[in-house]
């Protein structure tokens, strides 16, 4: 069933409306196009990709370098009924296989892991065989050797985009210079890139300078 954004979020998250900015990211993705996001934290960038993630067709496989981060996401989206799951390190052959035959055979909205997980043979092998909507690189700017966190595997994700070359990716970020800007979009190899900025402004944050001995 094809969902209207709106719908979507209203049903799984009981928001009327998007923030601003996530609107246009949201309407980019779903219709196929090379989004590169930069919100700040606490944006709303997880929406940006869950909203379009339910409603284009197929998995929607989410890299992120943050165990953490992906163990939240997957409870989130757990508690609100869709079916989630995240491959982080310390899991044994056996669990990593079963939830990859989920993710292939359709038993998953959503498959999180890390980059380094994605250069294994197992996964590649898997991957090729599964029905991809999106794909999502969270906390892009770890691409970028101009970046403040450079991870070397996230340089080899553009070959995913081989194996599924129509599947649209969206690549999100809370920090990044003009420089690492351009650095994601080559490195990802983004086509025709939509480019969504926030403001950074935090209305609610004030600072103060005092002059001691």
């Amino acid at each position: 069933m094809v969902y209207q954004s709106e719908n979507v979020l209203k049903q799984f998250w009981g928001f009327d409306q998007f923030r601003s900015n996530q609107k246009a990211i949201v309407e980019d993705v779903i219709a196929g196009k090379d989004v590169l996001a930069l919100l700040p934290t606490g944006g709303g960038k997880s929406i940006c990709f869950q909203v379009p993630g339910l409603i284009r067709s197929g998995l929607t496989l989410v890299i992120s370098p943050l165990i953490a981060l992906m163990q939240d996401q997957v409870e989130n989206l757990n508690r609100r009924g869709l079916r989630a799951k995240a491959i982080t390190s310390g899991m044994s052959y056996k669990e990593i296989d079963y939830i990859l035959d989920n993710a292939r055979f359709g038993g998953l909205d959503f498959l999180y892991t890390s980059p380094e997980r994605c250069q294994s043979a197992l996964f590649i092998e898997r991957f090729k065989q599964m029905s991809i909507g999106l794909i999502v690189v969270d906390e892009a700017h770890c691409i970028s050797e101009w970046g403040h966190d450079f991870r070397p595997s996230f340089l080899q994700l553009k070959t995913l985009r081989t194996f599924h070359p129509d599947v649209p990716l969206i690549a999100l970020t809370a920090t990044a210079t003009e420089r690492v800007k351009q650095d994601i979009i080559d490195q990802l190899e983004l086509k025709k890139v939509q480019v969504h900025e926030a403001s950074f402004v935090r209305e609610n944050l004030h600072y103060q300078v005092r002059k001691t001995s």
